[in-house]
């Protein structure tokens, strides 16, 4: 962990599922401007850490703490927590019929710029902004007067989340599987807008299987999750071993760290 100033401080978080317990006691400390990657095996918990942060409904946090920005966020709703800079990248978009993806965007903005404190944005700013961060993900104009994910292929429901990481422009990226079903192409459009989000005050977490996306976006530190516990920490050449490895030999050597 860097000197850097901590941004999300998961401190021993044990999280359970009705009677199942999922997560087994994390501890990860992301600080501003990090990207940290979480894999495992299928099954591990990733997905649980990366909804639990962000408030999804569903699971039982039943001792630890969730520290973002100083706080704790364990009784925030999902709403207070994204109002508050907190964003999910869903690994499986949900549609929502009637809800004009446009319409959604203005709103989410909106919610959030009345949190700070300011005025909301004025629909010819809105479309400018919206019309520049849709062509950063080379997304279908004809997509943002639709319905959201409505009818969209699975490529094109993962651009519209990264489209609507661009707006908001939250402190905390976290992206739950977002490489999952991508073909070449759509994996380099959605990184590079991640790439371009990335600033010293933002951070990102991405939950992965698999190696690739990170070809693309460079991770500070990867962390292997098996069996809801992180099992060993490393920098992106930790990755390219998984990659070569498979995830098996991780366990034997629990808890070790490899060295940047």
């Amino acid at each position: 962990m860097s000197n850097l100033e901590k941004l999300i401080e998961i401190k021993d978080l044990h999280v359970s599922i009705a009677e199942t317990e999922i997560l087994k006691g994390i501890d990860l400390s992301i600080g501003e401007g990090e990207v940290h990657a979480i894999m495992g095996p299928n099954g591990s918990g990733k997905s649980t850490l990366a909804n639990v942060i962000a408030g999804r409904p569903g699971y039982t946090v039943t001792s630890g703490d969730i520290v973002y920005k100083g706080r704790s966020i364990l009784e925030a709703t999902p709403e207070i927590r994204a109002r508050a800079g907190i964003f999910l990248a869903f690994q499986y978009p949900v549609e929502l019929p009637g809800v004009r993806t446009w319409q959604f965007l203005k709103s989410a903005i909106d919610a959030i710029r009345n949190e700070n404190g300011q005025e909301e944005l004025k629909i010819r700013d809105f479309d400018k902004l919206l019309e520049e961060k849709r062509q950063l993900v080379e997304m279908d104009p004809d997509l943002v007067r639709r319905s959201v994910n409505e009818g969209f292929s699975g490529g094109e429901k993962k651009r519209n989340e990264i489209l609507q990481l661009a707006l908001l422009d939250p402190s905390l990226a976290l992206l739950d599987e977002t490489d999952s079903g991508l073909d070449i192409d759509a994996l380099r459009i959605v990184s590079h807008g991640v790439n371009i989000f990335k600033s010293p005050e933002k951070s990102v977490l991405i939950v992965t299987h698999y190696q690739r996306i990170l070809d693309y976006i460079t991770p500070d530190y990867v962390h292997v999750l098996v069996d809801g516990k992180i099992a060993r920490s490393g920098d992106s050449r930790l990755a390219m071993e998984l990659e070569e490895k498979g995830y098996d030999w991780v366990k034997d050597g629990a808890g070790e760290e490899v060295n940047p």
